[in-house]
């Protein structure tokens, strides 16, 4: 069974790098490298900025929301892997007046 639940996880863990790594041939959700790099001050694991930038909100405001969504469950580690704390970024585009989809509560 606990070898079962490793293989389970293996290949979670595989899944979500290889969705990193799609989407970083790109950006993330609709926004490129840079724009993405805007909002880590915001979202840090250790010490954020209060608010996000004007920049950030800029790149929120053109992202694909819905996309961002994805990032709320398991994929959560891959933000953590760049030190970013997965409920600090689903803040962002609140604090920038932007609404999330409904069925990304």
């Amino acid at each position: 069974m606990a070898k079962s639940n490793a293989l389970v996880a293996t290949l979670l863990l595989v899944m979500v790098v290889s969705l990193a790594t799609l989407e970083g041939v790109h950006g993330v959700c609709g926004m490129s490298n840079d724009e993405f790099k805007l909002c880590q001050p915001a979202a840090a694991v250790n010490n954020p900025t209060e608010s996000p930038s004007a920049e950030c909100c800029a790149a929120l405001g053109k992202a694909n929301l819905s996309c961002i969504c994805r990032y709320k469950g398991i994929a959560g580690i891959w933000l953590k892997m760049y030190h970013i704390d997965a409920k600090r970024a689903m803040a962002l585009p609140g604090k920038c007046g932007l609404t999330m989809p409904n069925n990304c509560s």
